[in-house]
C-alpha cells in the first residue's frame, strides 16, 4: 500500500512540474533566447564565415566565442540534442497543461446557457434595470428586436408573471488558448520532422555541370533522386562600383539525362528571392564563386567596320578572325578584375571577376599589328581600329553556390501557423458574452432587468449593453 501512494506521489509530482505555467514560460524563453543566438549564426556555414561576423560584436574575441558557441552546438543548433529536448519538454508541457484544464473548459463549452434565478441575476457582473412603458408581449417583441440587432440568437423562458430572455455568444472561444496549444504542438511536429527527415545541404556547381548529390557542412553526400545543371551564371554590378547588384543562375533538372520542364520551361532563371523547387528539395541562390578551368570558353561578339557581326567561342590562347578581314585576334592573358594603380600599373585586385578583362594581340598576315586590354563592363574599351570586340562572358568559370534544403515538415508548419491564427484570433478577439433580461409586468408598463457576463473584453460588451438598454428607453 505505502509503494503504490509512493508511486502515485511520483506521477502527481511529474504531472504537477509538467503541467506548471511557469515550466512554460522558462522553457519557451530559453527556446526563445537560443533560437536569436541561432539566428544571427549561420548555420552550418563555414567557420569563417561566422567568425568574420562575430568579429563585429566581440572584435578580436570572435575566434573565441566562435569556438564557445561551436563546442555548445549553437553552429549546428536545429540539430543538437539540447534544442530538441527542450522542443519536447515544451510539446509534453503544453500537452500536459491542456489535459489538466480542458476538461473543466469543455463543460462550459458544451453547457448551453440556462435561464438563472432573480437571486443569481443580482450577482452578475453588468446590470441594469429600466421601466418599458408597453405591455409585457410588446416589451418581449422589441427585447427580441433589440438582441437581434446586436447578433444574438433569443431564448425564451416563462417565470411568475413575467419571463426571462437569454442568449449568449462565443461559447467557443473558450477553447481559443487550446486551439493555439495545439497549433504549436503541429509546428513542433513539423520541426522535428524537418529534422529527422529533411536535410540541409550546399552544391557548388560550375557553369557547364551536372551534379546528383548535395553536400552536408561535414561533406558528406546526400542524393538528390535526380541531377541538377548550371547552365549559366552572371553577377551584375551597380556603376562604377564592385558591389553586386544581383546574381542569377539558370538551372536545369535531369531526370535519366533528359531535362525536365518546370513551369513549362527547361531551364530555370532563379535568383536570391526566386528559388528552385522540385521534388520537395528546394535550391536557393546563395553565393558564388570563380574557378577556371582549362575548358573555360572566351565568349566574344565580333563586328567588323562593314557591319558583319559573329559570335565567338574560343578557349585561351586560341585565335579568332575579324569578319570580312586578313585580322587575327588572340587571347594571350586574362584578368578577373582588371584595376589600375597611381603609377598607370595594371594589376589584379580581386580573385573574382569583379571586372574581367581579356589581354588580345591581333596579327595581320602573321604579322603584330596591335594588341588592347578589352573589358567586360567597358563598352568603351571594345573598340579596335577593325570592329568592335564585345568581351561577354567567360563561361565555365564561375560557379553558383546553391544552398539545398529538403524540409518535409514544412507543410504540417504552415498548417500550424492557420491554426495558430485561428485560436489567437478567438483567444485575443472573441469572449463568451451572456445575457439574461427578466420582463416583469409593472404599473407603469413592463419592469426590464438585464443582467449580463463576459469572460474577457468586459469594456466592448458593456457597450453592446449600452446599445441594447438604449434602444429600449428610447
Amino acid at each position: 500500500m505505502s509503494n503504490k501512494k509512493q508511486n502515485q506521489g511520483i506521477v502527481n509530482r511529474v504531472w504537477n512540474f509538467f503541467s506548471s505555467i511557469t515550466l512554460a514560460v522558462v522553457v519557451f524563453s530559453i527556446i526563445s533566447l537560443t533560437s536569436i543566438v541561432g539566428t544571427i549564426i549561420e548555420q552550418g556555414a563555414e567557420p569563417e564565415r561566422n567568425i568574420k561576423l562575430l568579429s563585429k560584436f566581440f572584435g578580436e574575441a570572435s575566434p573565441t566565442v566562435f569556438r564557445i558557441l561551436d563546442s555548445l552546438g549553437f553552429t549546428n543548433m536545429f540539430h543538437s540534442w539540447w534544442f530538441i529536448a527542450l522542443l519536447f519538454i515544451f510539446a509534453a508541457n503544453l500537452i500536459i497543461c491542456s489535459l489538466d484544464r480542458l476538461p473543466r473548459i469543455w463543460n462550459m463549452v458544451k453547457e448551453p446557457i440556462k435561464p438563472i434565478s432573480h437571486d443569481v441575476l443580482n450577482t452578475m457582473p453588468i446590470k441594469k434595470e429600466m421601466i418599458l412603458k408597453e405591455k409585457l408581449d410588446n416589451a418581449k417583441t422589441t427585447v427580441e428586436s433589440l438582441l437581434r440587432n446586436i447578433g444574438f440568437k433569443a431564448n425564451v423562458h416563462i417565470v411568475d408573471k413575467g419571463l426571462q430572455i437569454y442568449a449568449e455568444k462565443g461559447r467557443l472561444s473558450r477553447l481559443g488558448v487550446y486551439v493555439t496549444h495545439f497549433s504549436i504542438i503541429l509546428i513542433l511536429i513539423g520541426a522535428v520532422i524537418g529534422i529527422f527527415f529533411g536535410f540541409n545541404a550546399s552544391l557548388n556547381l560550375l557553369e557547364g555541370t551536372t551534379s546528383a548529390v548535395a553536400y552536408t557542412r561535414n561533406g558528406k553526400e546526400i542524393p538528390l533522386g535526380f541531377e541538377i545543371g548550371c547552365n549559366d551564371f552572371e553577377v551584375s554590378f551597380y556603376e562604377n562600383s564592385d558591389t553586386p547588384k544581383a546574381f542569377k543562375s539558370w538551372l536545369t533538372i535531369l531526370e535519366n539525362g533528359r531535362p525536365v520542364k518546370i513551369n513549362g520551361k527547361e531551364v530555370t532563371e532563379i535568383d536570391v528571392n526566386r528559388p528552385l523547387r522540385y521534388k520537395g528539395i528546394t535550391f536557393y541562390q546563395s553565393s558564388y564563386g570563380f574557378s577556371p578551368t582549362k575548358d573555360s570558353l572566351f565568349k566574344f561578339s565580333v563586328t567588323s567596320n562593314n557591319g558583319k557581326e559573329q559570335d565567338i567561342q574560343i578557349k585561351f590562347g586560341e585565335s579568332f578572325n575579324i569578319p570580312d578581314t586578313n585580322i587575327m585576334g588572340k587571347v594571350s592573358d586574362f584578368s578577373p578584375a582588371l584595376g589600375i594603380d597611381e603609377s598607370g600599373r595594371l594589376f589584379t585586385y580581386a580573385e573574382m571577376m569583379n571586372n574581367p578583362a581579356v589581354f588580345v594581340e591581333f596579327t595581320e598576315n602573321g604579322k603584330p599589328k596591335y594588341n588592347q586590354w578589352i573589358l567586360k563592363r567597358y563598352p568603351q574599351t571594345w573598340k579596335v581600329p577593325d570592329g568592335i570586340i564585345e568581351f561577354k562572358d567567360l563561361w565555365g568559370a564561375q560557379y553558383t553556390g546553391l544552398q539545398v534544403r529538403k524540409d518535409p515538415g514544412v507543410w504540417i508548419v504552415y498548417l500550424g501557423c492557420i491554426v495558430m491564427a485561428i485560436g489567437l484570433y478567438a483567444a485575443f478577439f472573441m469572449s463568451h458574452r451572456r445575457i439574461w433580461i427578466n420582463l416583469n409586468e409593472d404599473k407603469n408598463g413592463t419592469r426590464i432587468v438585464i443582467a449580463a457576463s463576459v469572460n474577457k473584453n468586459k469594456a466592448a460588451f458593456e457597450q453592446k449593453i449600452e446599445k441594447l438598454s438604449g434602444g429600449l428607453h428610447g
